[in-house]
């Protein structure tokens, strides 16, 4: 396997949230504390940035165009641009020293949604579902960082990450799309996972914080693959490209006296693998 190498160089503060967008051919991704939302065109080397006006733990495509966003107080939607649909709450829940982290688009098109206390304070936050029309059921309220989320090929298995417990949970996933017999897939002893995706093959690549790679577990929960970086604090990963064969990374340098050259850049893995195609917000 090639080694990383660099796709969009940048001094982000907290990058993460990588999503393939195949209908636009571009990675979208955030930086949380810069309140910014970033896309990258890999054929042209086209790059936007969008500045929202509170910390923005994630932004995923929408069905209809332009974005669905998880923000400080709640979840929001921007139009395509240029279509003049202004910003707009689809869900307001303004909580003090709360704010939002990672979210994922399930197999059905909701987007389950993580929140954490700005203290990572344990208990201090939740994973919930929102559908299209607005409807909010919180899955787990007693979580610190909620992190990286995903779903087997088949949509039966979901992969979950609170990051102090250095856990990958999975759980099973009923026919209303709600995960029920949480249990541990694998601990991780070198850094805490943070992001997660799944492979075509059902394997979990898991990006590790403070650990300075991305390992790829396989549905036993084995470690299959490391992935050494260069950065020590790799955020999240989503496959994308053409072919979805490309692992992009997310990276921080929050926090870091002396942080390499690459943190808060945006890495990329050629031809690591062949991810899933990722459902756009049904909205």
């Amino acid at each position: 396997m090639s080694a990383a190498e660099v796709a969009v160089r940048a001094e982000a503060a907290l990058g993460e949230g990588p999503t393939w967008d195949p209908a636009a051919q571009r990675l979208v991704w955030v930086d949380i504390l810069g309140s910014r939302v970033h896309t990258y065109a890999p054929a042209s080397g086209r790059r936007t940035v969008m500045t929202t006006e509170q910390h923005v733990g994630a932004a995923k495509p929408r069905a209809g165009g332009g974005l669905v966003v998880n923000l400080r107080d709640g979840v929001g939607l921007y139009g395509p641009p240029g279509s003049g649909e202004a910003f707009r709450w689809l869900h307001r829940e303004p909580v003090p020293g709360r704010r939002a982290n990672d979210a994922a688009v399930a197999p059905d098109g909701s987007l389950w949604f993580g929140t954490m206390r700005y203290d990572e304070a344990p208990r201090g936050g939740t994973l919930s579902r929102i559908t299209p029309d607005g409807a909010v059921r919180t899955v787990l309220d007693d979580v610190a960082v909620s992190n990286g989320t995903g779903w087997s090929p088949d949509g039966r298995l979901m992969y979950y990450i609170d990051s102090p417990t250095r856990r990958i949970d999975v759980f099973d996933v009923d026919a209303d799309g709600l995960p029920h017999d949480r249990r541990q897939l694998a601990a991780v002893e070198d850094g805490f996972p943070d992001g997660l995706t799944v492979d075509a093959e059902g394997c979990v690549w898991v990006a590790l914080w403070d650990g300075g790679a991305v390992h790829r577990y396989a549905p036993d929960g084995s470690l299959d693959r490391v992935i050494d970086l260069p950065v020590r604090r790799p955020t999240a990963c989503a496959f994308g490209g053409p072919g979805l064969t490309d692992l992009y990374i997310t990276t921080a340098r929050t926090g870091l006296d002396a942080p390499h050259p690459l943190s808060g850049s945006v890495l990329v893995v050629p031809g690591a693998g062949k991810g899933l195609a990722q459902a756009p917000f049904a909205h």
